[in-house]
């Protein structure tokens, strides 16, 4: 396969497409190719391709980065003559795309490695690419001998001349010391699953060093792609159908144009206004680097949607000192007056830990004052997990487990019934919907919002959808996860 060539799923498939050497990189044809099979594929033909072709298989754990970054590497893995297959059995390369943000995600590879050792035995292949991989480094080898390949997120770029060293015949091959470049992982080969919505990856790393957080020392420094090839990849995707595209960043807002050209705010309008895209998303949000051009850029343009998800973490400032969040409680309810004093009706998502070294009763109290205060439209919450290499790891008051159990079972009451309320504001009102599936057992269709809530609805029966087109939607009932309503004809 050529430079210049880009994956988009058909209809069994992902298909190569041809780009024409084009200024604005726009003007994609179709151009047959091989395409790689879906676990769909009857498994007959899949067996004699397989049987002829470097065969891979792919699990991914963790977040939308994981997920997009799978999507790259799936790409990449493809353009150099690879297969991908369903099933670890009926692949040469098994690899392992993983998580550390939490403990319980670690110790999932591990497990999912122990019990394919018995596949060594066939001269199947093992790797161990993401955040793990970078964390554990060469303790990888020491805890799974037959691992052969492990990579760092930060090095991913160099995955062409790490499969060529397997093929070689290379016992171990590494990629784990780029943390520090200030390179992205850009590819012309990205076989995206999702034929209307889809991910670019804008900045990749961290330097805020929250005490807590091991991203870090995982994915390595900050690093920022230049607005333009930003735009480039947005109007491709557009050209190939397209209608929704979220950027993505550990810190996206941190986002910091290489080429000077522009600020977060201004790139966010700028994909909002390529044509063809109805909807750009961005997450996740850092408080630190909030600003108020980000929700004058959603009020100027309609295309960006009314959702912001804003990590808060805690509700006491104590508590975001320890972990080294570096803004107090105030500073963040100034944030979300921004947005609440938008034209539109912005929803609001944050994320939240409970049981932090040190975290007192009180504490927690100002964490469910916030919820209250605030209103949010849905949170994520977690129990605090020690993870290697961060401050916090060390810090004396440890809270019990059971008592962070009892602290999230609280903290998610809570914002159930503040989520229910929540849309039950919203019943009687009408919303455009991005039509995702359906549920046959319900005759309902499922959809999600601009505010990115679920909007499960009824049509009439002979009125035949398909995902990723757009309806309008009335809510007649809410629930506390999701809404209810009816077709608009």
């Amino acid at each position: 396969m050529r430079s210049g060539q880009v994956f988009a799923p058909g209809a069994q498939g992902f298909t190569f497409f041809e780009r024409k050497r084009t200024p604005d990189a726009r003007n994609l044809k179709p151009k047959p190719a091989a395409r790689c099979l879906k676990p769909a594929f009857p498994a007959l033909y899949l067996s004699l391709m397989a049987a002829q072709q470097k065969t891979f298989y792919l699990e991914t754990f963790g977040c939308q980065m994981n997920a997009h970054d799978s999507e790259k590497i799936v790409g990449t893995l493809l353009s150099q003559g690879y297969l991908q297959v369903p099933t670890v059995e009926e692949a040469g390369l098994v690899l392992y795309n993983t998580c550390s943000i939490r403990d319980k995600a670690e110790q999932k590879v591990f497990h999912r490695l122990a019990d394919y050792k018995k596949l060594e035995a066939q001269g199947k292949k093992f790797g161990v690419l993401g955040c793990v991989a970078q964390q554990e480094g060469h303790k990888v080898f020491e805890r799974a001998p037959y691992v052969s390949m492990v990579c760092g997120s930060a090095s991913y770029r160099n995955l062409p001349q790490m499969l060529v060293q397997l093929e070689a015949g290379e016992r171990r091959v590494t990629g784990l010391d780029d943390r520090q470049t200030d390179e992205c992982f850009e590819t012309e080969f990205t076989a995206r699953t999702n034929p209307y919505r889809g991910y670019i990856t804008i900045i990749e790393g961290c330097d805020k060093f929250c005490s807590y957080c091991v991203v870090p020392f995982t994915r390595g420094k900050e690093r920022s792609r230049t607005s333009d090839s930003v735009l480039a990849e947005a109007r491709q995707m557009a050209d190939l159908g397209y209608t929704e595209i979220q950027l993505l960043g550990q810190n996206v807002n941190s986002y910091r144009d290489s080429s000077g050209k522009r600020t977060f705010a201004e790139l966010l309008a700028a994909v909002g206004e390529a044509p063809g895209i109805r909807r750009v998303r961005f997450t996740t949000s850092h408080p630190r680097d909030f600003g108020r051009d980000i929700v004058d850029a959603i009020d100027a343009v309609p295309t960006l949607c009314d959702h912001v998800h804003l990590p808060v973490q805690s509700g006491s400032t104590r508590v975001l000192d320890a972990m080294q969040r570096l803004y107090t409680r105030e500073q963040y309810l100034e944030r979300i007056s921004w947005i609440k004093s938008s034209r539109r009706d912005i929803s609001i998502s944050s994320d939240v830990i409970v049981g932090f070294p040190g975290e007192t009763e009180a504490d927690f109290e100002q964490t469910l004052s916030l919820l209250d205060e605030i209103g949010y439209d849905g949170v994520f919450t977690f129990k605090y997990s020690p993870r290697p290499n961060t401050p916090a790891i060390g810090m004396e008051d440890a809270i019990p487990d059971g008592e962070k159990s009892r602290r999230l079972a609280a903290l998610i009451e809570r914002q159930r019934d503040i989520q229910k309320a929540r849309n039950l504001s919203q019943v009687d009102q009408q919303y455009e919907v991005m039509v995702e599936g359906r549920n046959e057992a319900r005759a309902q269709w499922l959809g999600r919002t601009s505010q990115n809530k679920t909007l499960n609805f009824t049509a009439p029966s002979n009125c035949k959808l398909e995902p990723g087109s757009y309806v309008k939607v009335r809510v007649h009932t809410a629930f506390p996860n999701s809404l209810l309503g009816e077709m608009v004809m």
